[in-house]
């Protein structure tokens, strides 16, 4: 019985859920879209935990926020797939209706990547941490009275992520006014990436927590042996998800045109959902070890390497297919799409400018993102009005503006917190360049 609690028990389970799609992805069989989407769910599933494991046991070896950008990096592969294919058929098929339509839907599924990982990640990871605190002790959760008042409290050390992803958000609401996405976003965004990469490593590693279960026993493993593990569980999983999740995105895409829903909306939503899928499980997985601020640094991570190099990259791959230097154009509304996403990002900084995230800011956030969803669906396919694009436009700006005003209202009220979060990133970003909190005098 003790066996069967054994770490390699654990890897070996994980393991076997790939393997399925791993066999029919590589024999080239298709399969009917409700066989494809089980079977490389699961195989999503059992790559998640292992590319948690192979972050978790990184932390021996480089600094952890460093192992959380590279697990974070590795998880949004899937995204990156979807989008670089569609970039890629509007650089080939420049000028022509569907050109512009591959466009649209690049666009479209960044977007909806990037909302959804907020509006659904950060606060669904939020809630069920404070919901496991009910039963199971977390010191990252802070207790008080209320309503929904208890909150997840994060390390200072998530302070660099922050004040990267707040730059990038700032640049994004520029985006829509340079005709599209070109190569100063590219150098931009991608060099954004780089510096904070950069910074995490040389400003040196961070304490790590005491592991249990697959990453401690991993971690005991001389270092000769556990690097090449290591690399070997982040490409597995890395390669697995890659080859998984498209088609069951595509497999979901299938299933939603058989029941009349329209390709823009699974490409905006389904499709990014299914590829959010393996950060989500990574989280979870990590809360429920009760390491809250290592998960919203996962989060936080994807969220940057989303906004940078996921739209710094689109411009190259763009080109790429169209055979010579392009700019990626789209048409209004994704404008739109762009600045409400840019806007939610803004107001989802803004409460966790004082490192910390309460029940009720995690309900604002969920309610936030599901009712414009929801009402922008209703109008385009449910309801009959007038003019229902117009209205969508509507509601979208309407959103937009709710979300910018939240954030201008909370940053004004966490001021202190705004200066104290920029000292600790300037105090990090001078370890990383001086070796220690500050240069020493002439």
């Amino acid at each position: 019985m003790a066996s069967l609690r054994h770490p390699l028990v654990a890897v070996a389970v994980a393991l076997s859920l790939t393997l399925p799609w791993i066999g029919i992805w590589a024999s080239g069989n298709g399969f009917g879209a409700g066989p494809t989407v089980a079977i490389s769910g699961i195989a999503v599933l059992g790559a998640s935990f292992l590319l948690a494991w192979a972050a978790e046991t990184a932390e021996a070896d480089v600094p952890r926020s460093f192992a959380i950008a590279v697990l974070a990096v590795l998880a949004v592969a899937p995204e990156y797939a979807v989008d670089a294919l569609y970039a890629f058929e509007a650089g080939a098929q420049a000028g022509t209706t569907r050109g512009a339509e591959a466009g649209n839907l690049a666009i479209a599924n960044m977007t909806g990547a990037n909302r959804i990982l907020i509006g659904l990640g950060w606060s669904g990871i939020a809630l069920f941490t404070l919901h496991r605190a009910r039963r199971v002790a977390d010191t990252s959760v802070r207790e008080r009275e209320g309503w929904f008042t208890n909150a997840v409290t994060l390390h200072q050390g998530i302070s660099v992520e922050i004040a990267f992803l707040g730059i990038a958000t700032l640049w994004a609401f520029f985006v829509p006014f340079m005709g599209g996405i070109d190569i100063v976003d590219t150098i931009v965004l991608v060099g954004l990436y780089v510096a904070y990469i950069v910074v995490v490593i040389r400003a040196g590693a961070e304490t790590v927590d005491e592991h249990v279960g697959v990453p401690a026993y991993l971690q005991d493993f001389a270092r000769r042996f556990r690097i090449p593990i290591v690399i070997g569980l982040f490409a597995y999983s890395g390669a697995t998800i890659l080859v998984a999740v498209e088609p069951f995105a595509h497999g979901l895409e299938d299933l939603g045109v058989a029941f009349g829903l329209p390709e823009f909306f699974m490409i905006q939503w389904i499709a990014p959902l299914a590829s959010e899928s393996p950060e989500l499980i990574v989280v979870a997985v990590l809360v429920m070890k009760s390491r809250s601020t290592a998960g919203f640094n996962a989060l936080i991570s994807s969220k940057l390497n989303q906004w940078t190099l996921l739209i710094g990259t689109l411009a190259i791959v763009y080109s790429i297919g169209y055979g010579g230097y392009g700019v990626l154009a789209f048409d209004f509304k994704q404008d739109l799409e762009i600045w409400i996403t840019a806007a939610q990002s803004l107001f989802a900084l803004a409460i966790l400018v004082n490192l910390e995230i309460s029940g009720r800011e995690a309900l604002v956030l969920l309610f936030l993102f599901l009712s414009q969803v929801i009402l922008e669906f209703l109008v385009l396919r449910i309801l009959s009005v007038a003019n229902p694009e117009a209205l969508s436009h509507q509601i979208l700006i309407g959103y937009t503006v709710v979300y910018v005003v939240l954030a201008a209202i909370m940053f004004y009220c966490r001021r202190a917190a705004v200066a104290e979060l920029a000292s600790i990133g300037q105090a990090t970003a001078r370890r990383a360049v001086y070796g220690k909190a500050k240069p020493e005098a002439e």
